[in-house]
């Protein structure tokens, strides 16, 4: 059976990126801002070097309930806290 609440990660040449689905809202606002990489339909559904690092970086950046995550393969990381949480970030 599978858990829910598992975090998968998608590693790809320069960035991995990680979902929870969980924590996810379904907001498409990855599907949106990078439908070559987020493709909910396909397996794997989320294919990292499917655009440059850096923007696949904005894009998840963009994850309204920070189900996705990512970590740059040179040793950034993004940590931030998901909007409505009240801190900022």
């Amino acid at each position: 059976m599978s858990n829910a609440t598992e975090k998968k990660t998608y590693a790809g040449e320069k960035i991995t990126v990680t979902f929870e689905a969980r924590r996810c809202l379904h907001a498409a606002e990855c599907v949106r801002g990078l439908p070559e990489v987020f493709a909910p339909g396909q397996r794997p559904w989320i294919r990292p070097d499917g655009a440059e690092a850096e923007r696949l970086a904005e894009v998840v950046r963009r994850c309204p309930s920070g189900a996705l995550q990512y970590e740059l393969v040179d040793g950034g990381a993004e940590t931030r806290t998901p909007r409505g949480s009240g801190t900022t970030p």
